[in-house]
């Protein structure tokens, strides 16, 4: 009942910035969580956000370069990436678990929690 859309992927240059959307209808009552698979690569989770919004997780391997956030009333959630390097290049996931309802403060952690998934968008780092 869930129909994930990401966008935003591109090629950038190392050191470069890209700000990615993951939208649905009714998307505000689920926790997010933005995942990345690199070719050969098993899928790894990079961030996730509560439905509220007001906690949310970021992978050790991307804190301080990814910020991740949502705007309740577009049913939108957000991932800006920014001082990106070559290794940050795969496909990026976005997936939604719940429905918790927008108010939920509960975070998941782990990816069987996250039961809709997006096809994903394309993230090519290179110079």
């Amino acid at each position: 009942q869930l129909q994930i859309v990401e966008s935003g992927g591109g090629l950038v240059q190392p050191g470069g910035s890209l700000r990615l959307s993951c939208s649905a209808s009714g998307l505000k009552s689920y926790a997010v969580g933005w995942f990345r698979q690199a070719p050969d690569e098993t899928r790894e989770k990079v961030s996730c956000i509560s439905g509220h919004g007001g906690n949310s997780k970021v992978a050790d391997f991307v804190k301080g370069r990814f910020t991740i956030s949502r705007d309740n009333a577009k049913n939108t959630v957000y991932l800006e990436m920014m001082n990106l390097k070559p290794e940050d290049t795969g496909v990026y996931l976005c997936a939604a678990g719940g429905p918790w309802g927008e108010d939920s403060v509960y975070v998941p952690l782990q990816e069987y929690e996250f039961k809709y998934w997006g096809r994903g968008t394309q993230v090519t780092v290179s110079s």
